[in-house]
Order: C-alpha cells, then structure tokens, then sequence
C-alpha cells in the first residue's frame, strides 16, 4: 500500500494536482472520492477528467441525479452512489461490468458498499481545512 498526502489551496490547484495523479492511472482503475458534501470531489473529478484527455474540466458536473456520468467514449466513468440505500440498488446500475471495462471509474460515496469495491483500489480521502484549503490523502491499495 502506497500513501501520499498533499495541500491544495485552491481549486485550480486541486484540478491540477488531480489531472497529475489521473496520468499515473492505467486503466483499469477504480478511484474512491471520499470526503463531506461540499468536499471538493466534483472538483477533483475535473483534473482527472482533463489529465485522462477525456473532457475538459468545465464539462464535468456531479452525477448525483443522473448517478452514472461517461465521459471520453469510455476512458472515464463518475458514479455518484449518494441517494442509493442498499447494495442491490449498486448491483442494478451494472457497476461490476463497469468495473471491468477498461476505463477509469470514479466512485463517490462507494465507502458505504465495501463488499461491492474490488480489492485493488485508489482511495482519494479529501478533507476541507479552516483556511479554505484542501487536504488529500491518496491510498493505493493493496
């Protein structure tokens, strides 16, 4: 397991920081975004979406309502599962064949399913600070 933690300051810099981490990623990859409403997860979504090459950053909006957003013809799924309740209603959005597509899947609120997440994982944990900066642990599992 590799861990790294940084500080952002700002959203351009929260952007950029995760277009960086976005081309270390060879699919397939699953990416958490753990963090609070309001947490800076979109935000991340933007960078990573800009430094696969897959949509830039202003194209990219939540999916809490759609749930499933693609994005580059396949290189980038953003599955927001913050209104499902149970792990059949996960099953139902066909999240397993999602996973196995040779793309980046990014998961918000995915923590509440651990028995639906694979094993090899990225957990971006995202953490508002005080002086309006952003704290990000990236986790690498295993």
């Amino acid at each position: 397991m590799r861990t790294r933690t940084f500080t952002t300051r700002s959203e351009e810099e929260t952007i950029a920081l995760a277009a960086d981490l976005a081309r270390e990623w060879t699919p397939p990859r699953c990416v958490l975004l753990i963090g609070n409403l309001g947490a800076g997860k979109t935000t991340f979504a933007k960078g990573v979406a800009e430094g696969l090459g897959a949509a830039p950053a202003e194209e990219i909006s939540s999916p809490t309502f759609a749930l499933i957003h693609e994005h580059g013809e396949g290189l980038l799924y953003h599955v927001d599962l913050y209104r499902l309740e149970t792990e059949a209603e996960v099953a139902s959005l066909g999240l397993e064949e999602i996973l196995a597509r040779q793309a980046v899947v990014l998961l918000e609120w995915a923590e509440r399913f651990p028995r639906l997440l694979p094993e090899e994982r990225v957990e971006v944990v995202i953490e508002p600070r005080e002086d309006e900066s952003r704290w990000i642990v990236v986790k690498e599992l295993p």
